[in-house]
């Protein structure tokens, strides 16, 4: 089924982690596939990011996150996303993170998580697969 509207994700940096390069990459490939993007910067608060995802009515929430907090920031994201009725948009994201903490992110619900140097046409596909099965 065609979607009404392109697809929205918001690309972000939490926390203290200054490396954006691989975010940068990721937006500008969601871009050229078709996607609005927005970019938050970096060193952003949970609470910002889902105060902008909000604001912008965005289908997926991306986090760029290589300093090792994934453990923390993304459950936190996550609660507060179910808190603020975000129910159906996606979080996903990558970043240096472990299989087995990659499991654990997955089963509390959030969605694919990538490794560095993961083929930018399977992250726009992830999303766009998962926008369309779960768009209202």
């Amino acid at each position: 089924m065609p979607l009404d509207r392109p697809i929205r994700v918001l690309v972000a940096k939490v926390g203290l982690d200054g490396h954006d390069r691989g975010a940068k990459i990721i937006a500008t490939a969601l871009r050229d596939a078709g996607m609005e993007v927005i970019y938050t910067g970096l060193r952003q608060s949970p609470e910002m990011v889902v105060q902008a995802a909000l604001q912008e009515d965005v289908d997926a929430i991306g986090i760029s996150i290589l300093s090792g907090a994934h453990m923390t920031i993304f459950p936190k994201v996550y609660q507060m996303m179910q808190e603020k009725g975000l129910t159906n948009t996606l979080l996903t994201g990558g970043g240096i993170i472990p299989d087995e903490d990659n499991a654990q992110l997955s089963a509390l619900g959030i969605g694919t998580l990538f490794s560095p140097g993961a083929n930018t046409a399977d992250i726009a596909a992830y999303i766009k697969s998962w926008v369309a099965e779960h768009r209202k």
